[in-house]
């Protein structure tokens, strides 16, 4: 399809979104949707995610234990923790530092906490990905980062401050989903819908090669899968999943 026929579909989805659009221009959607509409969406997509990740993701924090300190403590970094639905598959015992660049999460996190009592908590930090100033330096054993990626406003500066933040051989353990082949179907229609998909759901972007980002950055180590977790009615089936060794 043509560049003319993607221009051409983004106003038509633009239109259907035109209130949104509206608010967006009085200032009104941002702290609507950060406060209460993005905070009730991740929780509810978060269900149906999990559902239909859980495989993938039992498999890859299965690794989180080799990367115990050699006193045999993990304590564990968190990049966007939303409402908490990673803390199911952390082992017992690991100490959990989670931070979001979105405060308004609370109701939902504070839910998975009382689930999980099998971890300990040791503090929430509002920090972006690209500034965890208020974490010291090789500090972690392990950095999670799920659905994160694609909305941080820098991908290499968050990828800098995860190595940063890193113990030397502890590692990164990620479940991004991604831009398709660029000769698809769903690529062309990532391409339709990114700018109103990305003013509704918070920056969330439908087209970033996050693996090219893992490839460019200073690991020691890469392990990425790509793979597929099915969101029906959304373009964001492809995913990839892995983790990287400083």
């Amino acid at each position: 399809m043509t560049e003319a026929s993607i221009l051409f579909l983004r106003a038509c989805l633009a239109l259907l979104a035109m209130p949104i659009y509206l608010l967006s221009f009085l200032g009104i959607w941002e702290p609507f949707c950060k406060k209460i509409f993005f905070p009730f969406f991740l929780e509810k997509l978060s269900v149906i995610h999990e559902r239909n990740s859980k495989k993938q993701k039992q498999e890859l924090f299965r690794n989180l234990l080799n990367f115990r300190s050699p006193s045999g403590e993990l304590k564990l970094l968190e990049i966007g923790t939303g409402c908490g639905p990673n803390f199911q598959f952390y082992p017992p015992g690991c100490k959990v530092t989670c931070t979001d660049i979105n405060p308004n999460f609370q109701q939902g996190l504070s839910r998975s906490m009382n689930k999980n009592q099998h971890i300990h908590y040791e503090s929430f930090l509002i920090a972006a990905g690209e500034d965890l100033h208020q974490v010291p330096s090789g500090s972690v054993d392990a950095v999670v980062c799920t659905l994160v990626l694609c909305s941080v406003r820098d991908v290499n500066g968050t990828l800098k401050e995860v190595l940063r933040v890193l113990r030397p051989g502890g590692a990164f353990f990620f479940l991004e989903h991604v831009a398709a082949d660029r000769s698809s179907w769903r690529y062309f229609w990532q391409q339709v819908c990114f700018p109103t998909w990305k003013l509704v759901f918070d920056g969330c972007c439908l087209t970033r090669e996050i693996w090219k980002n893992l490839e460019q950055a200073n690991f020691s180590d890469l392990n990425v899968q790509h793979t597929r977790v099915v969101l029906p009615w959304t373009p964001i089936e492809p995913h990839i999943v892995g983790y990287a060794v400083k």
